[in-house]
């Protein structure tokens, strides 16, 4: 896809949101600086990690000679954040997806094309390279981009958010214990993961966000989920969950918006959910007959609860 600009001033560190020349592609924009230097200086390392990127998607034929004026001039793209620090900019965000009403896209942009024509992967190497930078990485609504997702992603220590949404990703989460452990938000809806939920999510307790709706997972519901105490969105709506809902569920005490739906979950609704005394927004709708789960839950303790959904199947 094109990596679109937004009209009026950028929010992201690259750049300052400017009308981007019909010659320019697609790599971030460095505001041009006072002074005798009008360019800002990136590490040569993460430069060519930032390059490599962009060529695992459209081919090693790319290397950024159509950039105008030079590869950080002063227009910003929304898509790739930086960071100024300690006199050189630093990759901190990349994000690919949808170009939206209010973004400017380059008319000869030839980087990214939306949608992807033929299906591509996910490139496998040199995210090391960004290990020490990158705070953010999303792909967004391209169901074309496909495989499994890179277990060298582990390398990114710095990372905050993996958003990785309506794919053909397939193949089991890629979390390795003592890995990712800043991710703040987890979110792999729409696509075809399968397996199991490793038990190694419970070492994400950093976690606000996690989302695995609309997957193929099985297996049950890990009691190390538990272990996520400051989560405030858990959605694992539409997969194939089996067996009882884990007690520990109820340590989640900051979660606003809890989606179980169409699983097949046994046993009801367990006693500690009234524990969850913040929820807003409860859906377990589409599950196994619970079997009176209902019953012998303190609803006057769950005061936040705004919307709740209790539909159960035979």
């Amino acid at each position: 896809m094109c990596l679109p600009v937004r009209a009026g001033t950028s929010s992201l560190g690259c750049g300052t949101g400017l009308k981007v020349p019909p010659t320019v592609g697609a790599l971030p924009r460095i505001p041009r600086q006072e002074g005798p230097s009008t360019v800002a200086p990136m590490e040569r390392k993460e430069k060519e990690a930032l390059y490599s990127t962009i060529q695992g998607f459209v081919g090693k034929w790319w290397n950024g000679s159509d950039l105008y004026p030079d590869p950080f001039g002063r227009t910003g793209l929304q898509e790739v954040s930086c960071d100024f620090f300690h006199g050189l900019w630093h990759v901190s965000a990349i994000s690919i997806g949808p170009v939206y009403d209010n973004s400017l896209v380059c008319s000869q942009c030839k980087i990214f094309k939306p949608p992807l024509q033929s299906p591509i992967e996910i490139p496998s190497s040199n995210w090391q390279k960004l290990a020490n930078s990158l705070d953010s990485l999303e792909f967004r609504s391209n169901p074309r981009l496909i495989g499994t997702i890179p277990t060298s992603i582990d390398y990114l220590k710095n990372l905050q958010s993996l958003v990785l949404l309506e794919k053909g990703l397939t193949g089991k989460l890629p979390i390795e214990p003592g890995k990712l452990v800043n991710l703040r938000r987890l979110a792999l809806a729409g696509n075809q993961i399968n397996g199991q939920i490793p038990a190694s999510i419970g070492g994400l307790t950093k976690l606000l966000i996690f989302d695995l709706s609309r997957n193929n997972l099985s297996g049950s519901m890990l009691l190390t989920l538990g272990k996520l105490a400051p989560l405030l969105k858990l959605d694992l709506s539409y997969n194939n969950l089996q067996e009882k809902i884990p007690k520990e569920i109820g340590n989640l005490h900051n979660v606003t918006f809890l989606d179980l739906r169409s699983n097949n979950f046994l046993g009801g609704l367990v006693g500690s959910i009234e524990e969850m005394v913040s929820l807003k927004e409860m859906v377990v709708s589409n599950n196994p007959i619970f079997g009176g789960g209902l019953n012998g839950i303190r609803w006057e303790n769950l005061q936040n609860l705004e919307i709740w959904i209790f539909v159960t199947w035979n």
